[in-house]
């Protein structure tokens, strides 16, 4: 499991493009990254409950709070532009001291997808955010 959390831990810093993407509420962040699922290797994908395929991606969530990793209750929903809305389920995976939740959702061919994560932190407090991706079907 910690090459799992390694991996997605070098996902988030590496995709896309290097930026960094995080929303920040206070001493909360949350750091977040969308990619299709076909990048995993097929034994990580396996150790984290996830399916591989040209049309399903992948969304993962950390939430830290005060630079610590934070338990928390992460939803959502993924929106085409035709207004197609898919609910994302996130599971959490707990690696030591590591946290971070994971969602997959389809999509089909070459589209831009809108995101919507609610984030509700040990201290109850309710955070949304939402950021749009353009997902490409694996070739």
């Amino acid at each position: 499991m910690r090459r799992i959390a390694l991996l997605f831990i070098a996902l988030c810093l590496s995709l896309p493009a290097l930026a960094e993407r995080k929303q920040s509420f206070g001493d909360l962040d949350v750091h977040y990254s969308a990619f299709n699922s076909g990048f995993l290797q097929p034994e990580i994908a396996a150790a984290a409950g996830l399916s591989r395929s040209k049309t399903q991606g992948v969304i993962n969530i950390s939430v830290l709070k005060a630079g610590k990793a934070s338990n928390a209750s992460v939803d959502g929903q993924v929106r085409n532009l035709l207004g197609q809305s898919y609910a994302l389920k996130f599971k959490e995976v707990n690696e030591g001291e590591a946290i971070y939740y994971l969602a997959q959702f389809p999509f089909e061919d070459r589209e831009m997808l809108r995101f919507t994560i609610n984030v509700k932190a040990g201290d109850g407090v309710a955070h949304s955010f939402d950021f749009n991706q353009e997902f490409f079907p694996d070739q």
